[in-house]
């Protein structure tokens, strides 16, 4: 069977190969058979058989000689002695980097075995960036895998199948290889749900049958009317894909004799103004269903697909789905973007299609920087990958692809990184909308942007693309980590001065040797761990006056931090006591968290003080910000009562940010959260309800938390 299959293979590439690259591929394809020899396949075949099946798969895209004997060598470092070396030397560098881009990463341990997989794609999707045809190889790999996987153990195909359902699968569509996703689709289908799928497909053959007549009789009509409309077209029937028929039937929860169109018509044109002509024509022919058109021509989907879509009222009330499209967007919609081997035309489509691609692939270049580990990037992918559209406008009019459920936020990290990070509010139509507003087909979307904004961590509860949600986080981190580094640097500070010096006298020399030393890279990151409580802020003071080496935590008892009651992330005020300006307060660094602050008396404190890093601290005597405070009012059930508290509160210049009740009988207990400057403003407030007749108790919460 490998003898008649590797002629085959040399027959179809000399179609359209030269004779040295045929012959280099010949000598590729020994290569192959030598270095399995004695291996087979779970089915029993020999294992070249393999790799020949994957390289036919690429000769109907004309691929050329580098990615055919990548196909046929893309199993040998993995599975035989064979190196990298040996290929490099024998075939050359290209064919050696992209076996190299093919070959998983065996050699590395992983807990657990989705981190593999996870790790296994990143290093895929880095190749890929590199160089397309990584991916066009992996996916024929992975495609002839799925028509043999009869042999493998149903747990083990079932996993494959999922795997090829939510990554290789829509990878096929997003380059456009529709005959190659459509067909992934269709196996996944049969491993994942092998009785539906048997149940579908016979259900499939009964009515292929029984249309057969149905679809002549439309195709001869179709086929006489544009004739006679003089437009010179192609009509042809066909059939949709099992797992397309499937999903219908599943969203619209469909029985399959429901599901009428399970024929579709295609009609191919010579130019773009026929197309809408025919799309007229047949309008005319046959009602059209409303709000069933859809013009991909003007607005192609992000793989380069261009058609007209429309939904027509056929003979007996049956549904007829039309695609109108030329000669060349139908090339493209086969063959996506691979359509460069296998035209080499200057098609400007093509050339499109192969700029989409490549910012694609560099945003997932991006992803993969800023993601932490392989399994989130493999999420971001996941999401990247998701298939449903909406289509978008800029103010200047420019079209922007997004996937169903996008934000405005995903919009504006869509149109820059910049004005994604500095986005504070947005207009849909012209109108203020919240940040979170899902995105509709044809919206206009205008970002407002402004110079000292920064992203907001609850974005990342509604974006859904993998550029946004990967930007928030990276842009949040650095925040956190200057935030840290500012506070470190206080923190050093104030140990330097406890030590009767200054951290300004610290020379280059003295900073050179500290960070040689604990293997820090910057001073920066050394500010950062003090901050964030990784290091002790006296020792570090002493190891950098070379003063010492060690010191107990307790020496720190010296070190007074001023709290200036702006710090974000690095400094933290306790929700358990919330803290405000005059209460009498302390410091713990918490690992990895920075600094938080409680007051003296919080009940919190008292459960002891553990491995932490306790520091006294102080406020600074210039805090102009409101802080939150709880207090509970014990209040007679009597009308009018709770406008009287607010208003008294509203009086002593506060705002109320929530309000709780609880009966008591004949009482109510009132928990209300307050902006307060400080301790004086808090007992101002607290003076002015006392006035109340109603108010029976009043007092401050400090375990409201």
């Amino acid at each position: 069977m490998s003898q008649a299959d590797a002629e085959a293979l040399l027959q179809e590439i000399s179609a359209y190969l030269k004779t040295e690259d045929v012959t280099q591929i010949q000598t590729a394809l020994e290569f192959s058979r030598s270095a399995h020899e004695g291996q087979l396949r779970q089915s029993g075949a020999p294992y070249v058989t393999h790799p020949i099946a994957v390289a036919r798969i690429l000769t109907p895209l004309h691929l050329d000689a580098h990615a055919i004997i990548a196909a046929l060598l893309h199993d040998v470092v993995e599975d035989t002695q064979v190196t990298i070396e040996q290929i490099a030397a024998q075939f050359g560098p290209a064919v050696a980097s992209l076996v190299e881009g093919l070959s998983k990463i065996d050699k590395l341990k992983f807990e657990t075995k989705e981190d593999a997989q996870a790790e296994n794609f990143r290093k895929m999707l880095m190749a890929m960036a590199r160089d397309v045809r990584v991916i066009l190889i992996k996916l024929a790999d992975r495609l002839h895998n799925m028509r043999t996987l009869d042999s493998v153990s149903p747990h083990k195909s079932a996993r494959i199948a999922r795997e090829t359902m939510d990554i290789y699968a829509p990878i096929a569509n997003r380059l456009g290889l529709n005959t190659i996703y459509q067909e992934l689709e269709d196996l996944s289908f049969k491993y994942l749900h092998p009785n539906r799928y048997a149940v579908l497909s016979k259900a499939l053959k009964v009515a292929r049958g029984n249309r057969r007549e149905v679809v002549s009789k439309i195709l001869e009509a179709i086929g006489q009317r544009l004739e006679a409309n003089h437009i010179k077209a192609e009509a042809k029937g066909r059939e949709k894909h099992l797992y397309g028929i499937y999903q219908k039937m599943q969203s619209k929860s469909l029985a399959f004799a429901q599901v009428l169109d399970i024929y579709g018509f295609r009609i191919l044109v010579d130019d773009v103004p026929s197309c809408y002509l025919a799309l007229g024509v047949l309008h005319g022919l046959y009602k059209p269903f409303p709000g069933k058109f859809k013009d991909y021509i003007a607005i192609p989907k992000a793989n380069g697909y261009q058609s007209l879509h429309t939904t027509l009222f056929g003979p007996f009330g049956t549904p007829i789905e039309v695609q109108i499209r030329t000669h060349e967007m139908n090339k493209l919609a086969e063959s996506g973007v691979a359509s460069h081997w296998l035209y080499k035309s200057s098609d400007t489509q093509i050339n499109e299609l192969q700029q989409k691609t490549h910012q694609w692939l560099q945003n997932l270049l991006e992803s993969l920087a800023q993601s932490g580990d392989s399994v989130e990037f493999l999420e971001h992918l996941k999401i990247d990958l998701f298939p449903d559209e909406v289509y978008v406008f800029s103010p200047k009019g420019k079209i922007f692809a997004m996937p169903r459920g996008a934000t405005t936020v995903d919009f504006a990290y869509s149109v820059h990184t910049d004005i994604g990070n500095r986005c504070v509010a947005c207009k849909v139509n012209d109108e203020l909308v919240p940040l979170r507003t899902e995105l509709r087909n044809g919206d206009r979307v205008e970002i407002i942007t402004a110079p000292q904004a920064h992203p907001n961590p609850a974005w990342l509860g509604y974006v859904v693309t993998s550029k946004a949600r990967s930007e928030i986080r990276h842009a949040l981190k650095t925040m956190h980590l200057n935030e840290s580094a500012r506070l470190g640097e206080r923190l050093l500070s104030q140990a330097f001065n406890a030590l009767g010096l200054k951290l300004q006298d610290m020379d280059d020399a003295h900073w050179d040797r500290l960070l040689q030393e604990t293997g820090v890279k910057t001073r920066q990151d050394i500010f950062a761990d003090i901050g964030l409580g990784r290091r002790l802020n006296m020792v570090v003071a002493k190891q950098l006056a070379s003063i010492g080496e060690t010191i107990s935590s307790d020496a720190l008892g010296n070190a007074v931090v001023t709290i200036q009651g702006t710090e974000g992330m690095a400094v933290q005020f306790a929700k358990c006591c919330r803290p405000i300006p005059g209460d009498p307060i302390i410091g713990i660094i918490k690992s990895g968290q920075g600094l938080v602050v409680h007051t003296h008396d919080c009940p919190t404190l008292r459960k002891g003080r553990g491995s932490d890093q306790w520091l006294d601290v102080v406020w600074d005597k210039n805090i102009s910000r409101t802080f939150d405070v709880s207090i509970k009012l014990i209040v007679a059930n009597r009308r009018g009562v709770l406008a009287k508290v607010a208003a008294a509160i509203a009086d002593a210049d506060s705002n109320i940010e929530n309000v709780n009740f609880s009966n008591e009988g004949e009482y109510t207990a009132t928990y209300f959260t307050l902006q307060v400057n400080n301790r004086l403003h808090l007992a101002n407030i607290m003076r002015n309800l006392r006035k109340i007749p109603e108010v029976v108790r009043i007092a401050r919460l400090k375990n409201a938390g």
